[in-house]
């Protein structure tokens, strides 16, 4: 995601000529794709890998066992 916000932002400012790319011409802009790039690559190894469905579960298991816990903490009641 880091790569698609860096890339937008060039881009962004490519177009309404600020920042450090104010001096750039288009033909320069090659290097502003590079992040997108990069993005689309993340993505693709994050999908071939498992990566995305892992963190996935992992948030799941995480909102499962806080759920659990909430509900343990219901049935004990009012402590004294």
């Amino acid at each position: 995601m880091w790569f698609l916000g860096i890339g937008v932002a060039l881009f962004g400012w490519q177009w309404y000529k600020l920042g450090p790319v104010y001096n750039w011409t288009w033909e320069q802009l090659g290097w502003v794709s590079i992040p997108f790039v990069l993005a689309v690559l993340w993505w693709s190894w994050a999908d071939w890998s498992g990566y995305t469905k892992r963190k996935a579960m992992e948030r799941e298991d995480a909102q499962r066992e806080a759920r659990i816990e909430k509900h343990r903490e219901q049935l004990r009641g009012p402590r004294r």
